[in-house]
């Protein structure tokens, strides 16, 4: 897709918006690049805050996370993104923040193009997501994992009945109704924090988006994730999608959410 050819997407927003954003970065054993990450959100979005979720690590992540600035919730063990993030989204809960942003510890989310996410949200979305195949840098997957990826993006394209390429993206937003949502039904297991949440999403009503934007190498270290391993988890996710599209929603919607606030 060329760049006439994609809608035109705002790159600032109000300072109102940003006062009551929260960025959440989930992180385990990411010393080496954490506190640059904090920094440079900090730098780039100085009116938000800054929750480090350090997730069991087992070296020096909550200090360096501390040192540089953020608020360190330290979990007792490992128990992936999407505990952590869970995490993240009942602290927005209880403080009282309306947007949560996901931004890796690794440094490959920018937070410079936060305000597409950002403005995404203001245009109507409940979930944005900052996609890595939508015609905007150079970041590549390939062999058997990129298939099992667009596979994933396919389908669940059709259930959310929105065009989306990249669906296991962590470079994400989330805002109003929806927040207080998956602080209670984000899914913890590894994958579901990205896939199954587009379902339960979807369940629950919310409008789901994607904007391109370009993705950085990471700091230092290396993935947790072997290309071999994650196929494999690609395709346990592909499973974990058709399980969660043929269960019933047993959970809130974002407009129970609203009218409950409404009668308060």
């Amino acid at each position: 897709m060329t760049e006439s050819q994609r809608d035109p997407v705002p790159t600032s927003v109000g300072r109102d918006l940003r006062k009551r954003l929260l960025i959440v970065i989930p992180a385990w054993n990411e010393e080496k690049s954490v506190a640059a990450v904090v920094r440079d959100v900090r730098l780039t979005l100085p009116e938000a805050s800054i929750v480090v979720v350090d997730d069991g690590s087992t070296d020096t992540t909550r200090k360096e996370a501390r040192s540089a600035g953020a608020t360190v919730l330290s979990l007792p063990m490992n128990l992936g993104v999407g505990g952590a993030m869970r995490t993240g989204f009942r602290y927005a809960v209880r403080y009282g923040y309306d947007i949560v942003v996901q931004i890796d510890a690794d440094g490959q989310h920018d937070p410079r193009q936060v305000d597409r996410l950002l403005a995404t949200l203001e245009n109507g979305a409940d979930v944005a997501i900052g996609a890595r195949f939508a015609g905007e840098g150079t970041y590549q997957v390939r062999g058997p994992r990129r298939w099992a990826m667009r596979v994933l993006a396919r389908w669940l394209s059709h259930i959310v009945e929105s065009p989306l390429t990249d669906v296991t993206s962590g470079f994400r937003a989330v805002g109003g109704p929806a927040v207080e949502l998956f602080a209670r039904h984000y899914p913890a297991q590894y994958l579901g924090d990205t896939v199954e949440m587009l379902v339960i999403a979807k369940r629950a009503g919310c409008r789901i988006r994607q904007v391109p934007v370009a993705m950085n190498e990471r700091m230092a270290g290396t993935s947790s994730q072997s290309p071999v391993r994650a196929t494999i988890h690609l395709i346990r996710a592909v499973l974990a999608v058709a399980l969660a599209s043929g269960r019933r929603w047993q959970g809130e919607t974002v407009s129970g959410v609203l009218e409950r606030e409404g009668s308060q």
